[in-house]
Formats: C-alpha cells, structure tokens, sequence
C-alpha cells in the first residue's frame, strides 16, 4: 500500500472535523461509492459496474475506505469459485447516510436539473421521503439562517 500523501495525513491529523472528514472523503469517487453502498452495492465488480470507474480507481478508493474504517472487508465464495471481498459499511459508513441526504438536499435546492431524480431517501418501514435538519440540545428543530460555527477556547 502506498504512502499516504502528506495533505491527506496532515488533514487526518487537524482539530477540525470537517478538515479530516475531508482527509477521508477526499473525492468525488468516495462519495459515490458510498451512494452505491446504500442502494445495495457491496463487491468490487458490482461498483465498478454501476459506478463505470477504472479499477485503479476504485481500487485505493475501496482500500481508502477500508483502512479509515468506513467499510469492513467480508469474505464470500461463489459456488466453484475462489474466495472474494465483499466491502460491508460499519457504523461510522452509515452515519454518512446523513451527510449523502444532506447533500442531496442542497443540491436539489440550489442546484437545478432537468433531469429527474434517481435516488430519494425514504424510511424503510413507510417509504414516506426523510430530510436533514438541524437539532438543538433540546430537540428542538433550528434553521440553518439561525446557526454559526464559533470557535472553541481552549482554557
């Protein structure tokens, strides 16, 4: 396994959430194999497929991923034939179902199309249509117009 680039370390290594999000999640490629993952993609052949990526592509990005803890390896077997890696999300993948829903949320508001939509976040039990929003500690629901980031003193 190659080396990591010393941005990508240095962003893993940042107080910031957001910076060694980044360090993870550092390209297009990530988030759509991650999109894949929740619509029922797990083998390398079945991303490949549906994503049409070269395979040394996917290929740092499924390892990327793996070593960052997003995805877990799983071995399966086909009848007849040798053994493989499925790439089965972990508790920290899922949490990014948020993030996707969030981003698919900005971009349909301020991003137009005219091509219709593929993919729409539903709850499984209902299939009624889920959004993102903002939560106070209370649990009260606040507008992102009402919502700053300050900076944390350390002292």
């Amino acid at each position: 396994m190659p080396p990591k680039s010393k941005v990508v370390a240095d962003a893993l290594e940042s107080p910031c959430g957001i910076t060694r999000t980044l360090g993870v999640l550092s390209d297009p490629w990530a988030f759509l194999i991650l999109r894949s993952s929740f619509l029922g993609q797990r083998t390398f052949a079945e991303f490949r497929y549906s994503l049409g990526i070269a395979t040394d592509v996917l290929t740092a990005r499924l390892n990327t991923l793996v070593e960052q803890g997003i995805f877990k390896k799983v071995p399966y077997q086909h009848a007849g034939q040798r053994t493989r890696h499925a790439y089965d999300r972990t508790m920290a993948g899922q949490e990014l179902l948020t993030v996707l829903i969030s981003m698919q949320q900005w971009g349909d508001a301020h991003l137009v199309s005219n091509k219709p939509r593929e993919v729409l976040p539903v709850r499984r039990d209902s299939d009624s249509k889920v959004r993102v929003s903002l939560v106070d500690e209370e649990g009260s629901f606040v507008n992102s117009a009402d919502t700053e980031f300050v900076r944390e003193h350390s002292g």
